[in-house]
């Protein structure tokens, strides 16, 4: 089955245009062979890729969900319409070892940098609406620890706000910076805790990596949980800048401005 899906992925031609031609031309070998000279031409139909980027990354919403939007309770998350950038940094951080997880690697590990990034800008322009969120999962006082951490930080534990770099609404920054909404409670959770374990690497600095290890287990689930429960706003779309600099410098978000504390 996996054989299946990373055959999907694969370009079909090299060069743009190939399988288009080659179509056509059996095509008007075939025309040629059965139909009587006296037979007036017929009216073009409208020309139909015979692949695109569509169809090459259905292996991808094979866990993904539909068009990427990802399902209600799924551990996959949604890719469709988080930022390019974001998106084509995961595909490399598995493919390279950064990421653990077998079957994404497996999928994409003879793909190349142009290519991996070809499909973050495929679902990244996907323009797709939001469920409603499920109910909440936790109790009242875990989930205000939760919106505290995440609204907040915790500056006596060097444990910076959520919002400090995915913006206030929380949808994330272009180019790089991914949202924190519309994600399932188990995705959120498992993510945390493979910062915290070091199985989820990033470019360093791993910012990441040092704010989970500031983390509790219970800090995990209550900011999992207050997250999990909140409505996407603006239509999940990611804010073009963040309104005050970064706290702290992260590799792969080159591009944002860090707080002179951060950036010695």
């Amino acid at each position: 089955m996996i054989d299946c899906l990373r055959g999907l992925l694969r370009p079909v031609f090299s060069a743009p245009g190939a399988a288009a031609l080659v179509a056509l031309a059996l095509t008007a070998g075939a025309a040629a062979q059965t139909v009587p000279a006296s037979t007036p031409p017929a009216t073009p139909a409208a020309t139909v890729p015979v692949s695109s980027m569509s169809s090459r990354v259905l292996a991808c919403t094979a866990c993904h969900g539909k068009e990427g939007r990802a399902t209600p309770d799924g551990y996959f998350p949604r890719i469709a319409g988080k930022p390019a950038g974001y998106l084509a940094n995961q595909l490399l951080n598995f493919r390279d070892g950064r990421r653990s997880y077998p079957q994404m690697t497996y999928l994409i590990e003879h793909l190349t940098d142009d290519y991996l990034r070809e499909m973050a800008e495929h679902f990244a322009a996907l323009d797709l609406p939001y469920p409603p969120p499920p109910a909440p999962q936790a109790p009242a006082a875990v989930l205000e620890q939760g919106r505290k951490l995440v609204q907040g930080g915790d500056g006596a534990r060097n444990i910076p706000a959520c919002v400090a770099c995915h913006g206030a609404a929380m949808t994330g920054v272009t180019p790089s910076i991914p949202g924190l909404l519309g994600l399932p409670r188990d995705y959120l959770n498992s993510q945390l805790g493979a910062w915290k374990t070091g199985q989820r690497r990033a470019h360093l600095p791993d910012c990441m990596a040092y704010i989970a290890r500031q983390l509790t287990p219970d800090d995990v689930s209550a900011v999992s949980a207050w997250l999990a429960a909140q409505p996407v706003v603006a239509g999940g779309k990611p804010a073009r800048t963040l309104p005050a600099a970064m706290p702290a410098r992260c590799g792969g978000v080159a591009e944002v401005p860090v707080a002179a504390a951060a950036a010695r």
